[in-house]
């Protein structure tokens, strides 16, 4: 993916890895050193997406429509916050991506991936439409931030925090496979993922973060 001067990266992991946290420290970061930044999260983002947000999270329903649901949100996001915050040259930090789609619903729901591929295309796809025909020309994140943490550590550290919602109230065997799919998009995808051992203490995760930044000479 390519555009001007903006820059896109996203920040991954399973629920209770800790990623929301850095996500507003590499915010102040990219300000202090001068770039203005677009905060944003999926499924949400806009209006629309947010609504859809609260029935993914909290309505059941099968995994194709949760899929289907998922793409309508990440459309509307691109299209109206994603994309021209990039066009003006903004650093956009999204809380979750697609690589969290094939995670939760793909390996999580164990959902057929070439469907989930397919919806990629269409919703990613550079024209936007059915005509992408590659990965090269997905729109994806410069760079993906993956807050790795085993599932055990992750449901010791949600257990009584808040009412969870339908993904977070599911057993540690669904995160486990959670898990294994963002290993995978990873090992598809390396250039793009940094992995971030995230059962640190919370201020060796942020070293670790904004090192990496550095290292890709995205922060001075």
């Amino acid at each position: 993916m390519s555009s001007s001067n903006g820059l896109f990266i996203s920040f991954e992991g399973i629920d209770g890895a800790g990623k929301s946290t850095h996500l507003g420290r590499l915010a102040q970061a990219f300000r202090d050193s001068g770039r203005v930044v677009t905060q944003t999260r999926e499924p949400g983002g806009t209006a629309l997406a947010e609504q859809l947000r609260e029935l993914i999270l909290n309505q059941a329903m099968d995994a194709l429509t949760e899929a289907l649901l998922i793409f309508a949100a990440r459309r509307d996001h691109l299209q109206n916050v994603i994309l021209p915050a990039l066009a003006r040259g903004e650093v956009v930090l999204c809380d979750r991506f697609t690589d969290a789609t094939f995670a939760y619903q793909g390996h999580g729901r164990d959902f057929d991936p070439l469907v989930l591929e397919q919806l990629e295309r269409w919703v990613q796809g550079r024209q936007g439409g059915a005509g992408g025909s590659g990965d090269h020309q997905l729109i994806q994140p410069h760079c993906t931030i993956w807050f790795d943490l085993p599932p055990v550590v992750a449901a010791q550290r949600l257990a009584g925090a808040r009412l969870p919602d339908k993904f977070e109230a599911q057993p540690v065997a669904f995160f486990e496979r959670v898990a294994a799919g963002y290993a995978a998009r990873r090992q598809a995808d390396p250039d793009r993922f940094v992995r971030i051992d995230a059962q640190q203490a919370i201020e060796s995760v942020w070293v670790d973060v904004h090192a990496a930044m550095r290292q890709r000479g995205l922060l001075p």
